[in-house]
């Protein structure tokens, strides 16, 4: 078979185009256009901010723009499926927040698989959750709280904001191991909350620090502890719910990076280490703890079985309580 300049050429040409080549060589060169990351709230919040601080160090990083999108609803399912339902190739990521694990417990079947939809990235950032009451309330830590919420015959009363949200969930996990009736009262947002607790109408509230320094500050509010595994950087001075007696109450807000499920792993793994570069960053870690924000470097891995812990623990304690999104 004699082989002309025509079919060579041809044969090469085809190559490129269908062959396995072409998307090595794609993945190689990422990103050579705009990414958008997806965030599942509005501007302004600490989603939004630490969102921000990342693009652009991610865009440094990688010489491309990194832009970020605001799709807040839903309970983070508006950007959730937008992202699920995106081209698998590297220039669509979603910033999750802590109601991805528990959006099917609480809502049912989505329009999307949480599982099978979208793949985990890396963590980015952990937002510890606070106790906090009352400045001019009787109880002045943990034990003398549950000891009043005992003594009281509809027990003890939270302001949380918004159904379903960790702060929320960390009350009822308190109750519960705590052993006192209770009831969550829901806010929207944590601006209503405090001027419930700061009118004594409700008896505490879980809550990120950042949002709640000025009432500490000022002596209007005081803080019993954090639920955290370990004490916080942000406030070291609480102490944790674990050191007061209740080892479960483990609770954080928290943001990371997923993609698309199918896409290439070689992204996904670059996209990762930039990630984990920018959360390493001087100027980043700065300013991280001033929106109650603490770094959680690591790999999609660790974020992949955090997540699945995160929707064991709170799917229990969802049904455990009844709890229905609405």
């Amino acid at each position: 078979m004699t082989v002309t300049r025509r079919t060579l050429l041809g044969t090469i040409a085809a190559a490129f185009a269908t062959g396995p080549g072409l998307p090595a060589f794609a993945e190689g060169n990422w990103p050579t256009r705009l990414v958008r990351l997806v965030s599942p709230y509005g501007a302004g919040g600490a989603n939004d901010i630490s969102l921000r601080m990342l693009a652009e160090q991610l865009g440094r990083s990688l010489n491309q723009q990194f832009i970020v999108e605001n799709k807040p609803g839903a309970g983070t399912r508006i950007a959730n499926e937008l992202v699920a339902r995106a081209a698998p190739d590297g220039y669509t990521f979603l910033y999750a927040a802590a109601p991805y694990a528990t959006a099917e417990a609480l809502f049912g079947q989505l329009k999307y698989d949480p599982r099978k939809d979208l793949r985990p990235v890396a963590m980015a950032v952990m937002a510890p959750i606070f106790l906090i009451v009352n400045a001019k309330a009787r109880f002045k830590n943990l034990q003398e709280l549950i000891a009043y919420g005992k003594s009281q015959p509809d027990g003890l009363t939270f302001a949380s904001p918004g159904a379903g949200s960790q702060p929320h969930l960390a009350a009822e996990l308190l109750l519960r191991d705590a052993g006192v009736k209770g009831l969550n009262v829901q806010y929207r947002g944590d601006a209503m909350a405090y001027t419930e607790l700061l009118a004594g109408r409700v008896d505490a509230t879980l809550t990120a620090i950042s949002t709640a320094l000025p009432h500490i500050q000022s002596g209007d509010f005081r803080v019993l502890g954090v639920a955290s595994a370990e004490r916080s950087a942000i406030y070291p001075q609480a102490p944790t719910l674990r050191e007061r007696g209740f080892p479960n109450v483990v609770a954080s807000g928290w943001y990371g990076f997923m993609a698309p499920s199918a896409t290439p792993q070689p992204i996904v793994e670059r996209m990762q280490q930039e990630i984990n570069r920018a959360l390493a960053d001087p100027e980043v870690k700065q300013k991280l703890p001033a929106q109650g924000l603490e770094a959680r470097a690591g790999s999609a891995t660790e974020f992949g079985k955090f997540i699945d812990d995160e929707t064991r623990k709170w799917g229990e304690v969802i049904r455990a309580a009844g709890l229905k999104g609405e």
